[in-house]
């Protein structure tokens, strides 16, 4: 005979999961906030920069915005596996596009 599927402890697990996926993305937010120095911003100012992050549609300031950290994280990376020879020469280019709130 077959046995019956516990629907209960599935969802605890399910729930579970989502939960730690949560927290390990307000964890990984986080830590992206202090790696970009950003942590040094008052709360009101950073969530201000966020909001007209997220309200924008201009295409082209957020594809520089995408550069910009792809950059970001290439040099930190960069910075891990190297350690000692980095280019002072490289830096990110400056397409004209702040942020500005």
């Amino acid at each position: 005979m077959r046995k019956p599927r516990d629907f209960d402890s599935e969802l605890k697990a399910l729930a579970d999961k989502a939960k730690q996926l949560k927290e390990r993305r307000v964890q990984q937010l986080g830590e992206l906030v202090i790696a970009t120095g950003a942590d040094a911003t008052d709360a009101e100012t950073l969530a201000g920069a966020l909001l007209v992050i997220a309200e924008t549609s201009e295409t082209q300031r957020k594809e520089a915005w995408r550069k910009r950290g792809a950059a970001f994280f290439q040099g930190k990376a960069r910075g891990r596996t190297a350690g000692t020879d980095r280019d002072k020469d490289s830096t990110t280019p400056n397409d004209g596009s702040t942020v500005s709130a």
